[in-house]
């Protein structure tokens, strides 16, 4: 489990707080620490809570499994706000309610383990505590305003101090790197790590493919400026301490443009590059950009159609900015944290045909205010994916089992019918892109004991670095175990029939299906293009079923921007100071995420920034 010191707690509070809750009754405890354990999102969280005879001293997330940047920013958050206000009654942190919920069901535990009143920390909120009026207004004055701390907004500040402008950056989390967090490297293309592993692609190649691939349905000089500096951007992030293990595939038709973070602590998966985006953080502090933590950027103030400030706002209601400033960089993460945003720009909705993942505070802001400055709109997509879900499923299911029927064996729809190369799910845009295309956006992987108990034996033939998982032998009993908690996407059945109506499956279709698959693993010609060692029959019971569903790792593009990411109106003229990088403005990928190159999105959010950074810097020097 992953140790985490950085979630630890403990503020100095005044008399005032400390002293009441609701009615005026004081909170009393029996001194000491007390630990309790609750159910996560992706396992067990241990929580120990400190007291004294009246307050809560200290909140520790002393052991997690959660993701980094979503589950542990949540808690860290949570964690805070408890000691600060000396209550529970808090709402969970949009986007990572199960993590949210174990921390305070966890707390709620050492409470009462404390001897202390649940119901005294509920009722704080209602003591007044819970709107704190605006206290100040703080006026502020700087070259450049970064909105949105992830790793375009990081690459534009440290870019932009290095050519000696004065920054400020709002991020509206309690951390910065955003959905880097949970990300595990940039692209790059002939790298000095690619170069000695033996890896020959080179810039002209990759672009031409890239290009080919999106149809050039995208601004090539972009693609071309971003590939340019992608290999030198790896040397820059490695003058700032950040490792890297290797560059490497997302699977076996893939190139090895993945640029892999070492962690600091040893995290192997989604995770790594948090610690790249905690040493970016280091570097721009380090440059004097001043870094505004918990704080929402709410407006670029414009006169006569030029940049001239912004405002933000703290999230604890408590200060509100406004900066002068010459330039203004948007780099807010996209909407995949808005359900409302992502059905009417997309038409998916969330929990029922679509279960993308939802990075806390990426809400659209920053589209928003980019449209209320005057910005035209870009087309607007999702980096496709697929996995397993159910609409009525307790969790996400264990992860050897879900990634057992990740494999290339018999996929068909609710009707029952064959319709993908299952050999392509290892491209997860592809599965993505077909799902789309069935009825009710869903699919079923389905596999037969047999193939289960090859990959307990010897393991799956689609292995991959994000899920990290090689030893399949507790399938059987994780499986178990889920279903009785209430899992229902994947399901085991003794036969066909059942199975199908386990999963709601047109059943009689699903048997002739099967049926016919059978004949195509026995000729070793598939008419949809599986190779031959992948044809393996569906024949020996018991069977398994997995539900798939679309899903996203977050949104692509929203504002129209050029080639050096400046802000462009509806009509293509630029908007003088204002930029836009990250995902917030990433139209570079046509009608699907290029996979074929991996680390894209992370890789063109911090070199992306880096342009706009360097050309927010020109701008401003220039009106000097």
């Amino acid at each position: 489990m992953r140790k985490t010191a950085a979630l630890w707690v403990s503020l100095v509070l005044t008399i005032g707080i400390l002293g009441s809750c609701a009615g005026g009754a004081k909170l009393k405890f029996s001194t000491g620490k007390y630990t309790a354990v609750k159910q996560g999102h992706n396992g067990p969280v241990t929580v120990e809570v400190a007291f004294d005879a009246s307050r809560i001293e200290s909140v520790t997330v002393t052991q997690h499994q959660e993701t980094p940047g979503i589950g542990d920013t949540a808690m860290e958050t949570l964690s805070r706000q408890i000691v600060a206000g000396q209550t529970l009654a808090l709402d969970s942190i949009s986007g990572a309610t199960v993590s949210s919920s174990a921390l305070l069901a966890a707390v709620e535990d050492c409470v009462i383990q404390a001897g202390g009143s649940v119901t005294a920390l509920m009722e704080k909120k209602h003591a007044g505590s819970s709107s704190p009026g605006r206290t100040e207004t703080v006026q502020l004055k700087t070259d450049f305003v970064i909105i949105g701390g992830g790793p375009a907004g990081l690459g534009a500040a440290i870019s932009a101090a290095e050519a000696g402008v004065k920054v400020i950056l709002f991020e509206k989390s309690a951390v910065t790197g955003g959905a880097a967090n949970m990300g595990m490297g940039p692209l790059a293309i002939g790298s000095d790590i690619q170069k000695k592993q033996g890896d020959t692609m080179n810039v002209d190649e990759a672009y031409n493919m890239f290009m080919e691939y999106t149809h050039y349905r995208t601004d090539g000089v972009l693609v071309r400026r971003y590939f340019d500096l992608s290999a030198q951007t790896i040397g820059w992030l490695e003058s700032m301490g950040v490792r890297f293990e290797e560059a490497a595939r997302y699977f076996d038709k893939s190139y090895p443009s993945w640029h892999i973070v070492a962690s600091d602590d040893g995290t192997k998966g989604g995770g790594q590059a948090a610690t790249m985006t905690r040493r970016m953080t280091e570097r721009a502090r380090a440059l004097g950009v001043e870094i505004y933590l918990s704080t929402a950027g709410t407006e670029v103030v414009m006169n006569n159609g030029i940049v001239t400030g912004a405002r933000a706002e703290a999230m604890d209601g408590g200060t509100a900015y406004e900066v002068d400033c010459s330039a203004v960089l948007i780099a807010t993460g996209g909407f995949g944290d808005n359900a409302e945003m992502v059905k009417k720009e997309l038409g998916y909705t969330y929990g029922i045909d679509y279960f993308g993942m939802r990075v806390p505070n990426h809400d659209g802001d920053g589209i928003l205010m980019a449209d209320a400055a005057g910005a035209g709109r870009s087309e607007i997509t999702i980096e496709m994916i697929f996995n397993v879900f159910r609409p009525d499923s307790q969790g996400r299911g264990p992860v050897d089992v879900t990634y057992a029927l990740r494999q290339p064996n018999l996929l068909v729809n609710r009707e029952g019918n064959r319709f993908f190369n299952e050999e392509q799910v290892q491209n997860t845009t592809y599965c993505g892109n077909a799902l789309v295309q069935q009825s009710g956006n869903t699919g079923f992987m389905i596999m037969d004991e047999t193939i289960k108990r090859d990959y307990m034996r010897n393991g799956v033939p689609f292995a991959s670095r994000v899920y990290n998982i090689t030893d399949f032998t507790q399938f059987d009993r994780n499986l178990e175990a889920a279903n009785a908690q209430g899992y229902t996407a994947v399901q085991k059945a003794g036969t066909i029939r059942e199975l199908a109506e386990k999963m709601g499956i047109d059943a009689d279709t699903l048997e002739r299906t099967v049926a016919d698959y059978n004949a195509v693993c026995a000729s070793g010609r598939d008419p949809l293009g599986k190779s031959r060692e992948f044809l393996r029959p569906i024949s020996t019971g018991p069977y398994y079923a997995a539900q798939y569903y679309p899903s996203s790792y977050g949104t692509l593009g929203g504002i129209r921007i050029n080639s050096d990411l400046e802000v462009l109106t509806e009509d293509a003229r630029v908007i003088p100071g204002l930029y836009s990088a990250g995902t917030d403005a990433c139209t570079i990928f046509g009608d699907s995420y290029m996979f074929l190159l991996p680390g894209n999105t992370m890789g063109f959010s911090i070199n992306s920034g880096r342009l706009a950074g360097d050309s927010a810097a020109q701008y401003i020097k220039a009106a000097l």
